[in-house]
Parts: structure tokens; sequence; C-alpha cells
């Protein structure tokens, strides 16, 4: 499982504070806590702050890859903020995201073949959300042709967010992300899946529970990554619980690892 940590997104409000004051600081101690606790992409997220977006984008990059050294995941629609984050960026980033909707389809296109770059692809319809598994299935066919004639990408940087809607709007939310995940896998296996992990919960109680159930049961139908807080310890425990039930650490030793450590708690 690729985890993408999630705390430094200005939705927060700890990274919103942090942000408006250019607190660099208590930034780079979310990143920090997030690399120490196992994630393997850092997400940046200033997109409360849509007027000054293009600055402080690539202002974030520069400020959690002054203490981590792990590729940062680019969260934001804004085709310059993006341009601007990827040149401060060290390595090969991860850019989220990119969508069939037209604007958004036609203005990152060209950033995205111009770029060596992992690219999270929402499978969003051109006018309106998906709600069953196969309008999912049908938006990553188009998306992955797409991305593999027009910008050249390869199967391997492509990851494919089903798009998790709350199961408190719709119970049919959490199953039909869960068929798409397995259908995309089987028609393409070398092509990622990811998801934002809470979405599933929102509205309901016990949300953490949820969120911990929801993740076993889409690694089991064959997701890749997660944007989840990796700080988590109970999340993160069901996350080397389920791996290792689904066969993807051998001889158990992650599992075991963990658990010496006091990581199950």
């Amino acid at each position: 499982m690729i985890i993408i940590g999630e705390l430094i997104n200005t939705s927060r409000k700890v990274a919103h504070e942090a942000v408006a004051k250019h607190d660099s600081g208590a930034i780079q101690e979310l990143a920090v806590r997030q690399e120490q606790a196992g994630a393997n992409y850092i997400d940046v997220n200033a997109g409360t702050f849509v007027e000054r977006e293009v600055e402080f984008l690539p202002w974030l990059v520069q400020t959690v890859q002054a203490v981590v050294d792990l590729p940062l995941c680019l969260d934001s629609p804004n085709p310059i903020a993006l341009e601007k984050a990827i040149a401060a960026h060290k390595g090969v980033p991860m850019i989220n995201s990119i969508s069939l909707e037209h604007d958004r389809l036609h203005a990152l296109l060209p950033l995205v073949s111009g770029h060596p770059c992992k690219l999270v692809a929402l499978c969003m319809q051109r006018t309106s959300m998906p709600n069953t598994a196969q309008e999912r299935i049908e938006a990553a066919d188009e998306l992955i042709s797409i991305l593999t004639a027009e910008a050249g990408m390869k199967l391997e940087d492509i990851y494919i967010d089903p798009l998790v809607q709350p199961v408190a709007v719709d119970v049919s939310m959490g199953k039909a992300v869960l068929d798409a995940i397995g259908g995309i896998k089987t028609k393409y296996p070398l092509v990622n899946t990811v998801c934002g992990l809470s979405n599933v919960s929102f509205g309901l109680p016990e949300r953490k529970r949820i969120n911990r159930m929801f993740l076993a049961l889409a690694m089991h139908s064959g997701l890749s990554a997660a944007i989840l807080d990796p700080t988590d310890m109970q999340l993160t425990a069901a996350m080397k619980t389920a791996a290792m039930l689904i066969g993807q650490d051998e001889y158990c030793s992650e599992f075991i690892e963990a658990y010496e450590k006091g990581e199950f708690i």
C-alpha cells in the first residue's frame, strides 16, 4: 500500500492557520510526523486560499522538502499553481488531479505531458459525479485511453480515483467504489487505484472505525494507495493486518515487526 499523508491540507484548521502565517515550523512538524509514521508521499494542498494558491503551493513544496526526503502529492486543479509547484519540487511528484471535465482535462494535459509525474485521475464524468461501479469503470477506461495516447503516460504512473462518496448520503456508494476498484484492476493490472479514505464516513459517528473497515475492504478489492492520516495508529494497524490477510506481507514479517514495536494499540 502506498500511503499519501493528508495532514497538510488547508481545509484542516491547523494547516490553514500555519499557511496563512507562513509558519514553516508548524508545516514541517506535520510533514516530519507523517514521514516518521510511514508515509510514502506527503500531500500538499492550499486550495482554500484560491487567490493566493499560486504563491502558497510552491512555498509548501519548498518548506516540506526542506525537512523530509519524500516526493509530494501536489493537490490542486489550478494549472498555474501546479506548474510553479512542479518547478519547486525535487524528484518526481504525484499530481492530484485530472478528470474528464473539459476545462480541467485540457488545462492539465499539456502540463502532465511535459513533466515526469505520477497522476491521480478522478472517475468524474464530464458533467456529473458517478453513481454506479460501471459508470466509474467507464470513466476510468476513457481516462486511461486519453492519458496513454495523448499524454504518453505509462499505465503504472496512473492512479485512478473511483471517487469515494459518503455512505450516509447513499448506502450503495461503498459497494460501488469497491466493485469499481476490482473492475479497474481486473482490466488494467498495471494501473494503480487510489482513494480519499475518510470521505466514506462523512456525516456518521465512529468515523475512524468505518475508515479502518473500508480500507481493509478496499485493499482486498485491489486498492493500491490511499490518502489518509498515517499518524492514526489504529488505522495503520488495520492496514498492516489487512495486508497480511490478503497475502501482501510475506512471512507476516511487517505485521510481526509492527507488533514488536508496539504499534498495535
